[in-house]
């Protein structure tokens, strides 16, 4: 595995775990409006799946956004470095 499909594939998850989080969103706020009103639209199962879901998700997707803009940087000081030379 070459280090451009490794930056494709890690781009790859991070674009799903992106969708994921944004999906948890929605869900938590329509459970939250929902338990205010009285309707049961899944909070009880949202908060279950907060710690095992979600969070890792969170944790994931913001290593991953430092890992891609450091290899970003990294990638355009290499590129720098052999015009020079």
């Amino acid at each position: 595995m070459t280090s451009s499909d490794f930056k494709r594939w890690l781009d790859n998850v991070l674009v799903a775990i992106v969708f994921l989080v944004f999906a948890g969103f929605v869900w938590f706020v329509f459970s939250v409006t929902g338990a205010f009103a009285g309707i049961p639209l899944g909070y009880k199962l949202w908060m279950r799946l907060w710690l095992p879901l979600f969070q890792p998700a969170l944790g994931i997707l913001m290593a991953g956004a430092l890992l891609s803009g450091v290899w970003g940087w990294w990638e355009k000081r290499r590129q720098r470095s052999e015009k020079v030379d």
